[in-house]
């Protein structure tokens, strides 16, 4: 099951997160950054089940994870915007990274080891 893949534990855990910290945006990001951040990091997560679900078609698999590891990298460039604008602190945008690049991480290893999640 693909909630049990650590990248899906992680980015479900970051697109928490980052929900939480975007509750506290102002209410002119409503429809701008609040929604593109929460839309991104909550389609990692989506991407990662897609994929896991059509695992046995492998070239269908690692694009599903790419497009997750484009999502995640899109939640960066949102988490940048939201510090840049003063809404978040270093501090949480370090946290929120690095859950970022964690993610990141996992989704090259399985894109580059996809047989190992097929289990025929």
């Amino acid at each position: 099951m693909y909630k049990r893949l650590k990248a899906y534990q992680v980015a479900f855990e970051l697109a928490m997160e980052v929900f939480e910290v975007s509750k506290n945006f102002p209410k002119e990001e409503r429809y701008a950054l609040t929604d593109q951040v929460r839309r991104s990091s909550r389609a990692v997560c989506a991407n990662i089940a897609e994929g896991y679900r059509k695992r046995i078609y492998e070239k269908h698999f690692v694009a599903k994870l790419t497009d997750a590891d484009m999502e995640n990298t899109e939640t960066q460039v949102w988490l940048d915007f939201a510090f840049s604008c003063n809404y978040i602190n270093m501090d949480t945008k370090s946290d929120l990274c690095s859950k970022t690049v964690e993610v990141g991480k996992l989704l090259g290893y399985m894109i580059g080891n996809p047989k190992k999640f097929n289990n025929k």
